[in-house]
């Protein structure tokens, strides 16, 4: 564990993005990156090859949101919209879910737990096939979804605060917070252990998010009673852009109210995506990485081309579920 020793002061300079999605490109980055230092030896070398495409893709499934059909509900889900106790009682088999609740009411309220269950067994496969483009792009999607999955805010259908007068603070929580702060975070883990009930952990995690909504929005709710609007925002330069956005001393203070949740949920983060690559290695007979290629071919990196300029060229679609 002694490799996680970057600062994170550094890193924020090179992953501060312009604008944000979901845990922040910074977050998102961040997390797949440091969950690399994770994983035991002979799963270590190939990963840190490759800790490059790790933290470069660990941002495309939110950037294929608004262009690829069916991608927006697999970074969320609504639990409060099944109603109590829902995230313990909801089927744990997508085609259980869909037999009870049908496929269109999973995909307007999220799939998100049952994206990470699928996600594994395909890295899973990956591993068996010892095919190292597969691996590395299910390595970096999936943990973008395990990342979102530790995300309060990606737990409830008032996903921005817009039910209760309070939009914005999605941003605020996952994207301002970590710009800010997250020099000072403690992001050790210890290695990633073995999930013997990965579909169970996934859900875990998601019951935790949700335990959380609460405090996310009542420390807000409060907090903006005690700061003027020109206390609580205020504009700073973004590359060739002034935006507005949640000044530093009201982010500090919301910081300060939740004690410590956002840098917990990075840590639980990085330590589930660590755990979810060392199981899905596990279960395919811990296959020899130091056999296989040590970085994408050609044709993953064609891929890799190929679809950003089909994402910038496309135009943006209206989704369903958290647009926000």
């Amino acid at each position: 564990m002694k490799h996680i020793s970057y600062t994170v002061s550094v890193l924020l300079l090179v992953f501060l993005p312009a604008s944000a999605d979901a845990w922040g490109f910074f977050a998102h980055r961040l997390i797949n990156r440091l969950a690399v230092f994770t994983l035991p030896p002979e799963m270590v070398g190939f990963y840190k090859a490759n800790i490059d495409y790790l933290t470069t893709n660990a941002t495309r499934p939110d950037s294929r949101r608004m262009v690829v059909p069916g991608e927006a509900p697999r970074h969320f889900l609504d639990v409060d919209v099944y109603g109590d106790s829902a995230v313990y009682k909801l089927p744990r088999s997508y085609p259980d879910a869909v037999a009870l609740l049908s496929e269109d009411s999973l995909l307007r309220h999220g799939i998100v737990p049952w994206q990470v269950a699928r996600m594994k067994g395909q890295l899973t496969a990956a591993f068996q096939a010892h095919d190292t483009d597969r691996i590395l792009h299910h390595s970096a999607d999936l943990g973008h979804y395990i990342a979102d999955a530790c995300v309060p805010l990606h737990t409830t259908h008032n996903y921005n605060g817009q039910l209760t007068g309070q939009r914005g603070i999605h941003a605020l929580w996952e994207s301002r917070l970590p710009e800010l702060l997250s020099s000072g975070y403690d992001f050790f883990t210890g290695p990633a252990p073995y999930l013997e009930r990965p579909t169970e952990t996934i859900w875990a995690a998601v019951a935790r998010s949700h335990a959380a909504v609460d405090s996310v929005l009542t420390f807000e709710r409060a907090l903006s009673g005690q700061f003027a609007d020109d206390r609580k925002y205020g504009f700073e330069q973004r590359g060739t852009a002034t935006v507005r956005t949640y000044s530093r001393d009201f982010a500090r203070a919301y910081h300060q109210r939740l004690n410590g949740q956002v840098e917990r949920q990075l840590r639980l983060a990085t330590r589930l995506v660590g755990a979810f690559w060392y199981t899905a290695w596990v279960d395919a007979g811990q296959p020899d990485l130091s056999a296989l290629p040590r970085t994408p071919s050609e044709k993953e990196q064609h891929r890799l081309a190929l679809e950003a300029q089909q994402l910038e060229a496309a135009p943006a679609k209206a989704v369903a579920g958290h647009e926000e």
